[in-house]
């Protein structure tokens, strides 16, 4: 049986190896013939291809032409890349606005602006006179009905006339685009805005109707005067509906959408009469009406009815109104009247503040912006000023511009080691120091050495922060006390943020501080103190419905913060924020290559945080933040501070100073103090006056009969 079985084995053998060496044949043919293929047939393609081969000039051509297409599509890749954190905003509803009609009053109950498209104001595009169609588009963008979001014909043509004007006359952005800004972005003149405006003008394109999108930009564009959409403008200067304008009228109105604060014919009604003028030529040009249609417009320009001068605090109602979209949501009502804590009297005085030393010191300083909010310690923003000029630029630096925050963050640091068990006395040393691959410098490039705590925050060193940071506390306890303390920017937990590296808002600058003015106490910050139907129905009360304060930082840390930070206007770098009637707490702030300047300070009655800066981060003239920051806070705080009843700084001894405080050492290059008013009444004296000003308007009012009768 074995050598049975050997045989058949025997037998298999042979016939298992044949198979592999068929297999093996086969393989090696079907590679042999696979790679002749290939090679006969990439010797038919190059002989194909030799038929296209140029030379010369025609070969570079085509190098350029391929390069470009190379060119493009990394840049199409890049540009993209860029546009993709603008498509997060179209992931909102930004369509809410339409749903709220809010009337804005100041604190004492006056009307002071509105905000939402009021639905018996928006006019349907097939009810708009269609001379007002014609004047937006032959002005804006005359090839609206025709281009895709971005018209290269109309940005030729724009260029062409820039060139032969040797200078910017005509723009080459559509009302699509246009529209993009005004939703999604800001006013900034950078680049990446122009990507992201592009990419979101094609978003809208294929998303919206051309009705839709003319509509909403003729809705939603700011038209001056505190005015938004082209039919609220129509009542505003001419007192009519928008469906009654006149050629001359509609002229005027479209002329408004370049730059409504220069033409706002309320304020400059020869500019605004030249500008409608230059919107008929337009018409003309193309050919949307002919010249002889717009004669009598040329000859007859629009009036406006008197409105006076505009007032409305712009900035403050954007913020105002976005509050009150987040809490009106459950109400159930979108027409509202809100009593907002705006106070108008400081309003005024702080925009004049910060327009007098940009007048005054901008160009010697190089600085073209500023924001300030101002709040009284109870958490009520009463002024908030968000630039320069709302007509010019919508955005609002004091609540959405990022800007880094210098040493004026540097009191978080030191509550943080106050909060740790650290005193205003304790001794740390001033000398070189290295965290990791990090050595920070002092600005004067010295050292002072061994040094208490409150000397250098006075003298604003940057070694001491830095090693409490380092060797006391590393950076999360000071980003969640700066949390604490109500600061909604995100703030950085790199170990560079002990500096002032992260970026903040003014707002939360002024809302973190109020934190040291009110002994610790945090979350009180408010807009308004009412939200009313039209019927006079109160849906919203603050005190009632409002979020309770709480405690941020221990009393103990509050006082002894406080103890510090009011000998930085007395002696340190704030010297020109002192005032005469009271005592000063704040701190100064200067970023790297001088892009921003800070001043944030408080007393016992208000806080209020101020910047300077420009909008493209350029660096201003060495600007600090003890120079222009400082004294426009000294200014509108001098202003705040009359006729009031002063309140101590909790943990302040003495509460008021004995003497004026001396101004700080000047030189040719920085500017004197800013000269302070004199304070008119005691404390005493107005609280006489506010009561007998209560009594008058107790009393019961007297008839006319009653005066007779006591004449009699």
């Amino acid at each position: 049986m074995r050598k049975g079985t050997g045989d058949k084995e025997d037998k298999r053998k042979p016939f298992r190896v044949s198979r592999l060496i068929g297999l093996d044949a086969w393989i090696d043919s079907s590679l042999y013939n696979l790679r002749f293929r290939l090679s006969e047939g990439w010797e038919y393609a190059t002989i194909f291809s030799r038929r296209f081969r140029v030379r010369g000039f025609r070969r570079f051509v085509v190098e350029v032409l391929d390069e470009g297409f190379t060119l493009g599509v990394l840049g199409s890749i890049v540009m993209l890349f860029l546009a993709l954190p603008a498509f997060e905003e179209t992931k909102r509803d930004w369509r809410t606005q339409d749903d709220y009609a809010v009337t804005f009053l100041d604190r004492y109950g006056n009307e002071i602006g509105q905000r939402g498209i009021l639905h018996r104001q928006a006019v349907p595009i097939d009810e708009l006179p269609n001379h007002v169609i014609k004047a937006v588009l032959g002005t804006e963008d005359r090839r609206f009905f025709d281009h895709f979001g971005i018209d290269f014909m109309g940005l030729i043509r724009a260029m062409s006339q820039n060139m032969r004007a040797n200078g910017v006359v005509q723009g080459g952005s559509t009302i699509s685009q246009q529209l993009a800004k005004n939703l999604f972005l800001s006013n900034e003149r950078t680049i990446e805005r122009k990507i992201k405006e592009a990419f979101l003008a094609l978003w809208l394109e294929a998303n919206l109707s051309k009705k839709e999108i003319l509509q909403l930009y003729l809705d939603r564009a700011y038209m001056g005067g505190g005015t938004f959409g082209i039919a609220a403008a129509s009542e505003f200067y001419f007192g009519k509906n928008i469906k009654d304008v006149s050629i001359a009228e509609a002229a005027m109105l479209a002329g408004l959408f370049k730059a409504p604060a220069k033409y706002a014919p309320h304020v400059n009604l020869p500019a605004a009469r030249a500008r409608a003028n230059v919107v008929l030529s337009n018409m003309v040009e193309s050919g949307f009406l002919s010249e002889g249609q717009v004669a009598a417009a040329r000859h007859n320009p629009a009036s406006v009815i008197d409105r006076g001068k505009n007032d409305s605090p712009d900035y403050f109602l954007d913020w105002a109104f976005e509050e009150v979209k987040r809490i009106a949501e459950p109400l159930g009502q979108r027409t509202l009247i809100v009593r907002t804590t705006l106070d108008r009297n400081l309003q005024k005085a702080t925009e004049e503040a910060l327009e007098f030393h940009l007048r005054q010191y901008g160009k010697q300083y190089n600085v073209r912006e500023a924001a300030t909010v101002v709040m009284s310690t109870d958490g009520a923003v009463r002024a908030m000023v968000g630039g320069r000029d709302y007509g010019e630029s919508q955005f609002n630096r004091a609540t959405r511009a990022l800007r880094q925050a210098g040493s004026s963050f540097k009191p978080y640091v030191y509550a943080a080691a106050m909060e740790k068990g650290l005193k205003p006395s304790t001794i740390v040393s001033d000398g070189p120091i290295s965290w990791g691959n990090w050595s920070p410098r002092n600005y004067g490039r010295s050292f002072a050495g061994r040094v208490d705590l409150t000397t250098a925050l006075v003298r604003s060193l940057n070694s001491v922060p830095v090693r409490l940071a380092r060797d006391y506390l590393t950076t999360a306890p000071i980003v969640a006390l700066a949390k604490r303390m109500g600061v909604e920017s995100p703030i950085s937990s790199h170990k560079t943020m002990v500096l002032g590296t992260s970026e903040m808002t003014v707002l939360d600058q002024a809302t973190g501080y109020n934190v040291f003015a009110t002994g610790g106490m945090a979350g009180n910050r408010h807009a308004f103190t009412q939200i009313l139907s039209t019927d006079g129905k109160v849906l919203w009360d603050f005190s009632r419905d409002g979020p309770k304060p709480y405690r941020a930082l221990s009393e103990e840390a509050a006082h002894a913060m406080n103890s510090m930070l009011v000998q930085v206007p007395e002696r340190g770098t704030g010297r020109r924020a002192a005032l005469p009637m009271t005592r000063v707490g704040g701190k100064t702030g200067t970023t790297q290559n001088y892009r921003d300047a800070w001043f944030v300070g408080f007393t016992g009655n208000y806080t209020a945080a101020v910047w300077f800066g420009n909008d493209n981060f350029s660096p201003t003239n060495e600007l600090t933040g003890g120079i222009l920051p400082a004294m426009a806070w000294q200014r509108m705080m001098s202003y705040a501070h009359q006729n009031i009843e002063l309140k101590p700084i909790p943990g302040v001894n003495p509460p008021f100073p004995a003497t004026p405080i001396a101004a700080a050492n000047t030189s040719e290059n920085q500017p004197e103090m800013a000269t302070m008013p004199p304070r008119v009444l005691s404390p005493m004296t107005t609280r006489v006056i506010r009561k007998l000003h209560d009594l008058f308007r107790s009393a019961t009012p007297v008839s006319a009969n009653q005066v007779k009768a006591s004449l009699l």
